[in-house]
């Protein structure tokens, strides 16, 4: 063989040897995974069908009463400010304004909190928070079920992490026993997949007994508890035992954002450190007071709670026997019936939507294999009528 014929036969087989290893490949590959295993996501619209989907709890995404108020307050103030689409920068060049500052200590005086910092959405908060504070040698402590943005905002850190069995005191102690350095315990006061509630009491006296700083993420729990929507850790008077919450804006208060409550300190720490925080254009005037609006029409919204509670409370009675016993605890706006395996869960909530009731499944890998589930939200909105037929259609499709 000539040594031209020896050179290209090594080059064809490079070719195919980086073919094998491209990037399209490796999309292709990991797509293709995932459509075996019945789990692709995909990008849908039904927005014809009755909402047993969204985290518009109160129904403040779509409210015209809130819509107006946003409107009248954007006409009342400085027009330089009112007239700029988006805020032209990150909050520590041309993005900040005195608005922004207002509206953080507004917040964090509702919430009977020092300070607080606002982030562009709820992932942003928790991913700059965590990422920030673990440093090498230090320990995070979380409930296994703890939302993704924490586990990204972890695995971004320098800091030791231990899972500990969702709402067990016991695990819990035993990491807290063993934990180093500066230790952190994140939780959710309503958890985002099951719907359940932390055992916020227990956690915060472990906590102290081991002097470890207790880290609530009420994203939530924001705008559906009984003292007027300000969260489980205001109900339960614990704010003096808490080291940060983080309430989003996106879901019961139907805008955008969220914001890092704590003292002073943890505040200007967050300014310094936290990259999610310092390298994005911060959020638009007109989100701002959105926001703003949100939490004024919020102290008005007893009657929508109440509302949002009896419809809760309507929905868990009228499933059948069957169906409850997949039922989880529950007795927040998140309503999850587990129907085990990709295919069977996706096939019932198909069925659902063909009967035009906009309910999700959740799918392995975001649940544990074998604990796929049916996420049903409840609305201050949803009629008797409307919760009534969802009922008849999963009782009737339940085998």
């Amino acid at each position: 063989m000539g040594t031209n014929s020896l050179f290209e036969k090594i080059r064809y087989s490079l070719k195919n040897y980086n073919m094998n290893f491209s990037a399209d490949n490796f999309l292709s590959n990991s797509l293709q995974k995932r459509q075996d295993q019945n789990a692709l996501r995909k990008l849908v619209v039904n927005s014809t069908l009755i909402d047993f989907c969204s985290n518009d709890y109160l129904g403040f995404a779509r409210s015209n009463k809130l819509l107006n108020a946003i409107d009248r307050e954007l006409s009342t103030i400085n027009y330089q400010l009112s007239s700029i689409i988006g805020a032209t920068g990150s909050r520590l060049l041309a993005g900040n304004s005195a608005y922004a500052e207002e509206l953080e200590k507004k917040i964090a005086l509702c919430h009977n909190a020092e300070a607080g910092l606002i982030y562009n959405s709820g992932y942003d908060a928790n991913v700059g928070l965590f990422s920030a504070l673990g440093q090498k040698g230090d320990t995070i402590i979380y409930d296994e079920l703890i939302h993704a943005s924490v586990h990204d905002g972890i695995k971004l850190s320098s800091a030791s992490a231990f899972a500990f069995r969702h709402n067990d005191l016991l695990h819990l102690e035993d990491r807290l026993k063993i934990a180093q350095s500066v230790v952190y315990v994140a939780v959710e006061s309503i958890y985002s997949m099951d719907g359940d509630t932390a055992l916020l009491k227990e956690i915060a006296l472990l906590c102290k007994k081991h002097a470890a700083n207790l880290i609530v993420d009420e994203a939530h729990a924001t705008g559906i508890t009984s003292n007027g929507g300000k969260g489980l850790v205001q109900q339960l008077n614990l704010e003096n035992e808490i080291f940060a919450r983080i309430h989003t804006f996106g879901k019961a208060l139907g805008c955008h954002g969220a914001i890092v409550l704590g003292s002073n300190l943890l505040r200007n720490f967050l300014i310094n450190f936290s990259r999610s925080f310092i390298y994005t254009t911060a959020l638009p005037i007109k989100s701002l007071v959105a926001v703003n609006q949100s939490y004024q029409l919020l102290q008005k919204s007893d009657q929508l709670i109440e509302q949002l509670n009896e419809n809760i409370n309507c929905f868990k009675n009228k499933l059948s026997k069957e169906v409850k016993t997949q039922l989880l605890p529950s007795n927040s706006p998140i309503q999850c019936i587990v129907v085990s395996g990709n295919d069977k869960v996706k096939k019932l909530s198909a069925t659902l939507q063909h009967a035009c009731y906009d309910v999700r499944s959740i799918l392995t890998p975001t649940v544990p294999k074998g604990k796929e589930r049916l996420r049903i939200c409840i609305h201050h909105f949803n009629t008797s009528k409307q919760i009534q037929g969802l009922c008849d259609e999963i009782n009737r499709n339940w085998s």
